[in-house]
């Protein structure tokens, strides 16, 4: 008699998860009694990741008067039409989101025509509430910024062209 409850309490918890999902709810406790000496105490609970994105949010107004066109605006004779091809392109190591300022109303860390050092910080990349900073990988003169300030960057995908 005491493993027919058990026996349901795999499909008690899921049921459970699927009540946590479907209210867009955090946490759920439960307490179920099955005797005078059978309790069953289930603490369901799932955790929310719209934090980063939040923090995202309010960064991404104010540097992009500090960048160079976005990439559509480039002229198509030019020998490197696509950023991803151009040698001098600085790829994103990681997925995530690109940030151009340590801080919001902070000042940019590069702006096109700057001259970098090697290992100088070119921008933030934030990945799993982790603020990455990514470094020049070699001294050179800001020709493009291909991101913008809060922008989602894949793996691979060009950041920025130094010459």
């Amino acid at each position: 008699m005491s493993n027919k409850p058990y026996e349901t309490d795999v499909a008690f918890v899921k049921a459970l998860a699927e009540l946590l999902r479907a209210n867009d709810l955090t946490e759920l406790q439960v307490k179920r009694e099955f005797g005078e000496n059978d309790t069953l105490n289930i603490t369901v609970s799932r955790k929310i990741a719209a934090a980063p994105i939040s923090i995202a949010m309010p960064v991404a107004h104010h540097a992009p008067a500090q960048q160079a066109p976005p990439p559509t605006a480039s002229a198509p004779g030019h020998s490197h039409s696509d950023p991803a091809d151009h040698p001098d392109a600085v790829k994103s190591p990681m997925v995530g989101t690109a940030f151009l300022a340590a801080e919001p109303g902070a000042a940019a860390f590069i702006k096109v025509g700057d001259t970098v050092k090697e290992g100088q910080t070119l921008l933030i990349i934030e990945a799993m509430k982790t603020m990455n900073q990514i470094p020049s990988p070699k001294a050179g003169r800001v020709l493009r910024i291909l991101v913008e300030d809060g922008s989602p960057v894949e793996f691979g995908e060009p950041l920025l062209i130094l010459e």
